[in-house]
């Protein structure tokens, strides 16, 4: 296992970054349409197609999902995303043509110092297509990379992390998450990690909680304006619409226990799960065990996220861990 999100057979991930701009896009396509649901429990989201993974609705698979920066300018991602699908011949048939179903989540990294001034029309449709034509199923570049590039938190350098864990039932259950947090990822002005007691082979740096809590890690740490931590995990278990819909849920859970505070106002928190239907789902004690596994898997891969973040390079770029703690 590569304790990444292409621990799960059929599916890849391809990153565009553009450093200058402060900014990126990072596609996760399918080989075969999957099962997918979403939960938004951000005050302030954005996305697309996303109202169609509600479990009511009849579309029941896409073939990719788009994380991207750029907060609605981002939005066009999608389409370049679409445009390779299509080129492939990917898509759902209806009357004779084929229309690549692709949903997304973006997160605002706009007053991070990147280049702006784009003219009149946004950078993120050939940033979108570029990811989605960079795609692998093998190992993918993770901290300030893809839709990761600006992010920040309210306390270091945020970052792209993935993670992934094998259940005992043999499934696999994998996240990706673009971490953007309007809270801290870190107890106090410590190097420790609030997902810490689920940390696996010191993927993150191995730092524990501290020995006693410092009063200052309750204090309320956040920044200012629009953020978002935007994710998905994957499982290659078979999951109904609704089933995948509770995923997402209980992956919100490891988002809570990574960053302190979430899901607050001015929030866009939202989390996709999806489902490539390899291996079976028994009961509903197997799927309780898939979500415990995508709680914890949601908080390493954001705690990854930010261990693995690089600075802009750009006047005064937020700190990254690293730079901070060694």
């Amino acid at each position: 296992m590569r304790n990444l999100l292409t621990d799960i057979a059929g599916v890849s991930v391809g990153h565009a970054t553009d450093l200058s701009l402060g900014s990126g896009v990072t596609a996760l396509l399918f080989d075969t349409p999957a099962i997918a649901s979403v939960a938004v429990f951000g005050g302030a989201p954005g996305g697309r197609d996303t109202h169609m993974l509600e479990p009511e609705m009849t579309i029941a698979a896409v073939d990719a999902i788009v994380l991207s920066g750029g907060s609605a300018y981002g939005l066009d991602a999608a389409g370049g995303v679409q445009a390779w699908l299509r080129e492939q011949g990917r898509g759902l048939e209806i009357r004779g043509l084929r229309i690549p179903l692709v949903s997304q989540a973006i997160l605002f990294d706009l007053a991070n110092g990147g280049y702006k001034n784009w003219g009149r029309y946004s950078p993120y449709l050939q940033l979108g297509y570029a990811a989605a034509a960079a795609a692998t199923d093998k190992d993918f570049a993770l901290g300030s990379a893809g839709a990761g590039t600006g992010a920040t938190t309210a306390t270091v350098k945020g970052g792209l992390g993935s993670a992934s864990t094998r259940t005992s039932t043999g499934h696999i259950v994998a996240a990706l998450v673009a971490v953007n947090a309007i809270g801290s990822p870190l107890i106090g002005d410590g190097p420790w990690f609030w997902a810490a007691p689920f940390e696996v082979n010191a993927e993150f740096g191995a730092r524990g909680w501290p020995a006693s809590m410092p009063e200052i890690a309750s204090a309320l740490r956040f920044k200012g304006g629009p953020a978002t931590t935007i994710g998905i995990v994957v499982t290659d278990a078979t999951l109904t619409k609704p089933q995948a819909k509770r995923l997402a849920i209980m992956a919100h859970d490891g988002l809570a226990r990574a960053i302190l505070p979430a899901h607050a106002p001015m929030d866009g928190d939202t989390i996709f799960a999806a489902a490539t239907g390899t291996h079976t789902v028994a009961d509903s004690a197997t799927l309780t065990e898939l979500g415990h596994a995508a709680t914890l898997t949601m908080a390493r891969a954001i705690a990854r996220g930010v261990y693995e973040a690089t600075p802009l390079p750009l006047a005064g770029a937020q700190q990254s861990w690293r730079q901070i703690f060694g």
